[in-house]
């Protein structure tokens, strides 16, 4: 007999497409997946089982060889909204009200036939790197001992259990890069303005994107191309590029470890080996940087609990907030992103693609981070994803690659930077990468 888990979204979408398959039958495989393990991974808030039966019969009413993403099981992030469903984003003080409509991004992915199967768990609001509070716990499946990361964790937890090929999140300040490269998955934060993102109140300033959490960087190229509503067709013959390889942090007195630092050169190495042209180089990083990311990142909180009840909210996303609400006006201005960008724009004009690591150091210990102060999270957080942050303040395109694995055998990662419009660049040197290193797509559970 055939299994679907663990299969790819483009396998699932061609079977499905040439009636070797219904949708039904895919769904409920993964549906029963989520029942065996989700208990144990903690990556859903709500699981929608009898809707999404019904909406994977309801496909094959359409025309299934013209839908791209035909009956493959995807999971979307609990601040995105998903019509009959109430929208939480990990929070008590939101209303538990169903939305009228999709968000854009959800509703595109239903236009190419992808049936939700849940909404998945992140952290209050969606502010930290680690995924827990009072609707759950989302964990690394490849050690789950360790938190799946966030604030997308809960997505990156049910793609790397297998309990869906693909799923929707979000990055703001890492969102996206930090669970998949805790968890040995591919993602793309695209670049400001490619992909419609609608999060919140006013995406964080415009810093945060929508984008797609994969197994592979086939499935993330086909989910970035539906999302973005546009082709994104890998190219025809390999494409030589300058690649900068940078293991410094951005964030002065952070400290990068040796298997993520090993990562990046050995990644280096091999796109060397390929032909491209690969050198030593650090980005311009200015010394304002931290003090910057922690004004937006703040602030950012700020103008999402503006009209929630501080007394329903976690004591650390309380803190949060308040020290965000005396940064909000100058954070407005865009004063400090724009330098930052005009401050880097000089090296991504000399190379068309930085490789960094990933993170810093292997994710903290999947305990109640909620319940702790804030202070000690801010430290948690900074000291294990100091990379991804400059890229949400300069509003360019970033990935995390899974390569290698770290000590405990938990997946590695690298990130990839482009300027302004180099989504299909940066897809295309993962692609590589992918071939080069060939990584493992899904954790064992049973």
């Amino acid at each position: 007999m055939t299994t679907w888990v663990g299969r790819t979204a483009t396998e699932i979408a061609a079977a499905v497409r040439e009636q070797r398959v219904t949708p039904r039958e895919v769904v409920a495989e993964h549906l029963a997946r989520i029942e065996r393990f989700d208990g144990r991974v903690g990556a859903f808030r709500t699981v929608r089982a009898e809707a999404a039966l019904a909406e994977a019969d309801e496909l094959l009413s359409r025309d299934l060889g013209q839908l791209p993403l035909a009956g493959v099981p995807v999971a979307v992030k609990d601040n995105l909204a998903v019509r009959g469903e109430a929208n939480r984003n990990g929070s008590a003080a939101t209303p538990d009200t169903p939305a009228d409509e999709d968000h854009v991004t959800v509703a595109r992915l239903r236009a190419a036939g992808a049936v939700v199967v849940g909404l998945t768990n992140v952290p209050e609001l969606c502010v930290f790197g680690t995924t827990e509070g009072v609707h759950g716990t989302a964990r690394n499946p490849w050690d789950l001992s360790r938190t799946a990361g966030g604030s997308s964790g809960g997505s990156a937890a049910a793609v790397a259990a297998g309990m869906v090929p693909v799923a929707l999140g979000n990055d703001g300040m890492g969102s996206l890069r930090i669970p998949a490269a805790n968890c040995g998955l591919v993602a793309l934060k695209p670049g400001h303005g490619v992909v419609p993102a609608g999060i919140g109140h006013g995406d964080w300033f415009g810093m945060s994107e929508n984008g797609p959490l994969a197994t592979t960087v086939e499935d993330a190229r086909l989910m970035f191309s539906v999302l973005a509503d546009t082709e994104q067709p890998p190219p025809a013959e390999p494409v030589t590029r300058t690649v900068a390889l940078s293991v410094r942090s951005p964030l002065a007195g952070v400290r990068v470890t040796r298997p993520y630092t090993t990562a990046a050169r050995q990644a280096a190495a091999l796109l060397s080996e390929a032909g491209h042209r690969v050198r030593p180089a650090n980005p311009p990083y200015p010394v304002w940087l931290s003090t910057t990311s922690l004004a937006h990142w703040t602030a950012g909180t700020a103008v999402d609990a503006e009209d929630l009840d501080p007394r329903r909210l976690a004591r650390r996303t309380r803190v949060h907030a308040a020290v965000g609400r005396r940064f909000v006006t100058g954070v407005r201005t865009g004063v400090r992103r724009e330098q930052l960008r005009a401050r880097l724009a000089p090296f991504f004009a000399e190379h068309d693609v930085l490789l960094t690591p990933a993170l810093a150091r292997r994710s903290p210990a999947s305990v109640a981070w909620h319940e702790r102060g804030w202070l000690r999270n801010i430290l948690a957080n900074t000291a294990y994803s100091p990379m991804t942050p400059p890229w949400n303040l300069t509003g360019w395109p970033a990935m995390a690659v899974p390569f290698g694995t770290l000590p405990s055998g938990a997946p590695c990662a690298v990130q990839l930077v482009g300027r302004p419009g180099s989504e299909a660049a940066l897809l295309d040197v993962a692609a590589q990468l992918e071939v080069l290193n060939p990584w493992r797509r899904t954790a064992r559970l049973d």
